[in-house]
């Protein structure tokens, strides 16, 4: 059998339920990881190995008392499997910070409603990784550590969902719990050479939050399409109270798009604009290529000019940070970009905005109408490959640190505004081993599409090799390490 940890999601689950590996094994042999390695990469806030500990054990109970092996046995899809959660999701008896040092002695009462349902599909939690601060930037570097990319410990690991990233990327956990609400999942995934996946709005409850403008989703990061699925299946529900909700869907219907082929598709590839890294067009065009190869009418899709949207998209931006609600005495320990966004979120009255959201809703229409001839339009996920640590962040200006980090990212917060679907998928390499990401985005409610296309993308062009490269660096800069007696977090 290969190193546990080199076992996808979807090989873990199968290798529990054939008993070729305990939960406690597979659960202590990634806590081991998590020791020997996280802090040079910075993925995890908070490692629960006590409750990782009761949870295997309690998995592997249930796997002793059943009698199948087929999976016709009842025990839940996921037993045993080890997962990490964004610390901007609250899980039960753990620091519930959101990233932010206001916050560093809050502890969760309760789990979110999303986190209730990746344990009640059997999955362990290992613990709460690094975010950025309430989620606002494309970067996570916070008071907590700086989730580093596993292709180079300079580099960071995009945001906010970056710690989660990290999590999959290095093999520190089988798959991770992460959260989109303009780009958040698909950022990081890029940077980290793994597949991240924001769900149409109302797949999954935001619960006990609430889904404010419609932007912001719980999304699964994995190391494969099918593991994405997986993930996706347990997670989708709504929650009463939610402010858009789908219908439930058979289980296990996500795994089951990623197992068939989706047919001759009408794929819109965007035009490279000004500021596409080199990288980001070629990947764009590959991308294209192997489409066409694979059978998919492809053609030259309109762009989206930025300034239809970002003017009214930083004042929910901004008015969302403002709304969390920070002790007077705490607000000095924000970070400056947090502290900068939610000045301008309070200076906003409710008229400007009712007309920012108003103005959004329209836009909106207007890019889904612009889009709606293709089952799904292509892009890079981001401008640039991963960028070193703090290259996005003037320490002078935190404006001009929001301005660089939507000039890296234009083109991701469309499917927020809009609430369609859409993946980043790791299917490009620079000639130095930097992953690219390149975006998929499908019509509403159709993640099932993607993750058919997407998988049939991965058989054609398999990223998983690159996982070896990743591996050595990891082991120089361990080594390294111990040479110094530093520690790079």
């Amino acid at each position: 059998m290969s190193a546990l940890h080199d076992l996808t999601l979807a090989e873990q689950a199968e290798a529990v339920r054939a008993r070729a590996v305990s939960p406690t094994e597979l659960v202590d042999h990634h806590l081991h990881r998590i020791a020997e390695l996280d802090g040079l990469l910075g993925a995890y806030r908070t490692v629960d190995a006590p409750g990782a500990g009761r949870a295997a054990r309690a998995a592997e109970a249930l796997l002793l008392a059943s009698t199948g092996t087929d999976g016709g046995d009842g025990l839940p899809p996921l037993l045993g499997v080890p997962l990490s959660v964004k610390d901007t999701w609250p899980v039960r008896g753990l620091p519930f910070t959101a990233g932010s040092g206001a916050f560093d002695d809050r502890i969760a009462p309760a789990d979110a409603t999303v986190v209730g349902a990746l344990r009640t599909a059997g999955a362990v939690l290992l613990g709460t990784t690094t975010a950025a601060e309430f989620g606002c930037s494309s970067y996570t570097e916070t008071a907590h550590g700086t989730a580093r990319s596993p292709y180079g410990p300079a580099l960071g690991a995009g945001g906010s969902s970056g710690g989660a990233a990290v999590s999959v990327a290095s093999r520190l956990a089988a798959g991770a719990l992460g959260s989109d609400g303009g780009g958040s999942v698909r950022i990081p995934a890029a940077g980290c050479g793994v597949v991240g996946l924001k769900p149409s709005r109302g797949r999954v409850t935001p619960a006990p939050g609430t889904d404010a403008f419609g932007l912001a989703t719980a999304g699964p990061l994995a190391r494969t399409v099918l593991d994405a699925a997986l993930l996706l299946d347990v997670m989708a529900g709504s929650t009463p109270g939610d402010a858009g909700t789908l219908p439930a869907l058979p289980a296990g219907h996500f795994r089951a798009c990623a197992e068939r082929e989706p047919g001759p598709l009408r794929i819109g590839v965007l035009p490279p604009a000004d500021g596409w890294h080199p990288e980001a067009a070629l990947a764009c065009r590959r991308t294209a290529e192997l489409l066409l190869d694979l059978g998919h009418h492809i053609e030259e899709a309109p762009p989206t000019d930025p300034d239809e949207y970002l003017p009214d998209f930083t004042v929910l931006w901004s008015v969302l940070a403002a709304a969390v609600p920070v002790p007077p005495e705490r607000e000095e320990l924000l970070l400056p970009l947090t502290r900068w966004l939610r000045a301008c979120g309070s200076a906003h009255d409710a008229v400007r905005l009712y007309t920012a959201t108003a103005s959004l809703t329209a836009t909106a229409r207007a890019v889904c109408h612009r889009y709606d001839r293709y089952d799904a339009v292509l892009s890079p996920t981001t401008d640039t490959p991963p960028l070193p640590i703090g290259s996005l962040v003037d320490p002078d200006s935190p404006e001009r640190t929001f301005t660089r980090m939507l000039a890296l990212t234009p083109r991701t917060p469309l499917a927020n505004l809009t609430g369609r679907p859409s993946m980043s998928l790791p299917l490009h390499w620079t000639p130095d081993g930097l992953p690219i990401g390149v975006m998929l985005t499908a019509r509403h409610h159709r993640e099932g599409l993607l993750l058919s296309l997407g998988a049939q993308l991965e058989r054609a062009r398999p990223w998983h090799h690159h996982a070896a490269r990743q591996e050595a660096l990891l082991e120089q800069a361990r080594q390294a390490s111990a040479r110094t007696g530093q520690v790079a977090r």
